[in-house]
């Protein structure tokens, strides 16, 4: 039996860039050396590139602009490139955001993340990042295949640390931000009055009733995370609200367009915390949403 290879997905790469930034010529290499050798050999992940959507961070899609993620780890967590540090953003520094709420600059630039794979410097939070143990490690072979691509007399390990923007500060705060944001907000307090019937029963600030909703042009399902996805009474009533809430943020944000997917928690105090997916093609009953109905969304919000 063959042993499994590194996933890499150069299109979803390109993609995962904001617009007018092209991916690093040096990243394309590193994606074409890493093609067909042995998954863990230089670390535990996968090159494919993801939008800010899918990130683990709280209501992460206003962000699709300040990051291109181009790494993913086999816990979720996702690494790429900070491009909200600054001014520069020709070397922007490289970040982990951690499926357990690290989030961390892990290399001052792309030269000094694979550097650092190269040097087996990653351990703790990232040790993903590091070589499997049962597989044959090769980053002898990646240091001597990075060496002629750095600048002359660049030494990506030995940059310092200091002066290097807050990424925890940063994250942390947008949370809190977006937090306040969605407690704060007219269409989220009536749909927890609408919902008031369903919210939890645990005492625990945590606590929360889940929901789902798909929206695909005329296509809707809202549906309740109760031993597996439920119909509840409710769907109908609360469509109005969620379609003028789609509406509300394809104004505010054009360049994101319009989401097709929206899950969020009820929680006991009656918040509703949300989480949107502008990318992803949901499933609306048993089948895949309509492509002429998410062919008119587009149409009039591309």
């Amino acid at each position: 039996m063959s042993e499994p290879t590194y996933q890499i997905d150069v299109a979803s790469i390109h993609r995962a860039f904001p617009p007018g930034t092209d991916a690093p010529p040096l990243l394309l290499d590193f994606a074409g050396w890493l093609d067909g050798r042995p998954w863990g050999s230089v670390g535990c992940f996968d090159l494919r590139g993801q939008f800010s959507d899918t990130a683990p961070l709280f209501d992460p899609s206003p962000l699709r602009d300040k990051f291109a993620l181009f790494m993913r780890l086999p816990d979720g967590s996702a690494v790429g490139a900070w491009y909200g540090a600054g001014p520069d953003n020709t070397r922007p520094p490289i970040v982990g955001l951690g499926s357990e709420g690290e989030y961390d600059i892990l290399a001052p630039s792309l030269e000094g993340l694979i550097a650092r794979l190269a040097a087996q410097g990653f351990e703790s939070a990232w040790h993903d990042l590091a070589p499997h143990e049962d597989v044959a490690c090769e980053t002898v072979e990646l240091a001597e295949w990075l060496a002629p691509r750095l600048a002359a007399g660049t030494a990506p390990l030995e940059q310092a640390s200091t002066g290097l923007p807050d990424f925890r500060g940063f994250a942390d705060k947008w949370s809190r931000d977006r937090e306040d944001f969605w407690a704060n907000h007219t269409m989220m307090a009536e749909l927890g009055w609408r919902l008031a019937a369903h919210l939890p029963k645990g005492r625990n600030p945590w606590d929360a009733t889940r929901f789902e909703v798909a929206i695909v042009g005329k296509q809707y399902q809202a549906r309740v995370l109760r031993r597996g996805p439920q119909s509840f009474a409710e769907a109908a009533v609360i469509e109005p609200l969620l379609r003028e809430l789609r509406e509300e943020m394809r104004r505010a944000q054009p360049q994101l367009g319009l989401w097709y997917g929206m899950a969020f928690g009820l929680y006991a105090d009656g918040r509703v915390m949300p989480r949107f997916d502008y990318d992803a093609r949901p499933t609306i009953g048993d089948a895949p949403a309509d492509l002429s109905e998410a062919k008119a969304d587009l149409a009039r919000a591309p």
